[in-house]
């Protein structure tokens, strides 16, 4: 792997390592499968494929972030508008 997209690739594996603390199911269980998803491609070599994988992982980053607002959001709505 190229020097540049290994750190990209690592600081995707941070940022979701990152995000990943506030996920819904525990931060354990959010580690343990994105450690697995990491070494499933770990022995990946082109450079294209790499980056497929690494827009894949944006995604996901994308994908969080909506999660996280909507509970947020959600709870905010909960608390200042009653269902009466």
């Amino acid at each position: 792997m190229a020097n540049s997209l290994r750190g990209e690739v690592m600081n995707l594996y941070k940022n979701l390592l990152y995000l990943g603390r506030e996920y819904p199911r525990g931060a354990d269980y959010f580690r343990s499968r994105l450690k697995a998803a990491f070494l499933k491609n770990k022995d990946v070599k082109d450079p294209e494929k790499i980056k497929e994988l690494i827009a894949r992982g944006e995604f996901v980053i994308k994908e969080l972030e909506a999660l996280y607002f909507l509970r947020k959001y959600r709870a905010m709505k909960q608390r200042y508008y009653s269902d009466d």
